[in-house]
C-alpha cells in the first residue's frame, strides 16, 4: 500500500495510550498530527516526541493536537514517556494487530517490523491536508507542521 495522500480520507482507528485511555481519531474535534514513530527508546524517536510536547500550546493555539504512535505497547510508551520527560502529549500504541493503523496509512515497514518516521495531519473534516515521510535518523521539522497548521486555519 502506498503512503496516503492529502485530501484522501483518513481511517478511523481507536488505540490505547501510555495511561490506557482510548484515543479514537474520529472523536476529535480539532485537526490531529499524527505523528509516526518506529520505536521508542530510540534518541530521534525521543526527540520527535519531545518536540510534539514542547509545542502543545501552540497546537492548542492552533486548535490542533498532536500524538505519537509506534508499535511500542502502552506499559512501554509509559515508562519511555516518564524517562524522556512526555507528561502531556498522548503516545499511542499501534501494538496489537501489530502495526495496523501504521498499515492502513501505508507507513508500517514489513521488513523492520515497525512504522516509518511520518506526520499525517488529518483536518477537521476526517481528510488529510498533510502528509510526509522523513529518513529514519532525521528529527521531523516542528515548525513546518506549525506552517501546515497556521496555512490551513
Amino acid at each position: 500500500m502506498s503512503v496516503i495522500e492529502e485530501g484522501e480520507k483518513a481511517p478511523d482507528f481507536t488505540l490505547e495510550d501510555q495511561d490506557g485511555e482510548e484515543f479514537t481519531l474520529s472523536e476529535q474535534e480539532k485537526r490531529v498530527v499524527l505523528s509516526f514513530h518506529p520505536l521508542a527508546g530510540t534518541s530521534v524517536c525521543a526527540k520527535q516526541m519531545q518536540s510534539l510536547e514542547n509545542n502543545i500550546g501552540k497546537f492548542e493555539k492552533l486548535d490542533a493536537v498532536a500524538v505519537g504512535i509506534s508499535v511500542d505497547a502502552s506499559p512501554s510508551k509509559k515508562l519511555w514517556a516518564e524517562k524522556i520527560g512526555v507528561e502531556d502529549t498522548r503516545l499511542l500504541s499501534d501494538f496489537w494487530p501489530h502495526g495496523e493503523v501504521s498499515r492502513k496509512y501505508g507507513l508500517f515497514n514489513e521488513e523492520k517490523g515497525f512504522s516509518k518516521r511520518a506526520n499525517v495531519i488529518v483536518g477537521e473534516d476526517g481528510k488529510v491536508i498533510f502528509s510526509k515521510v522523513y529518513p529514519i535518523g532525521e528529527v521531523p521539522d516542528i515548525e513546518e507542521l506549525l506552517d501546515v497548521l497556521k496555512n490551513e486555519s
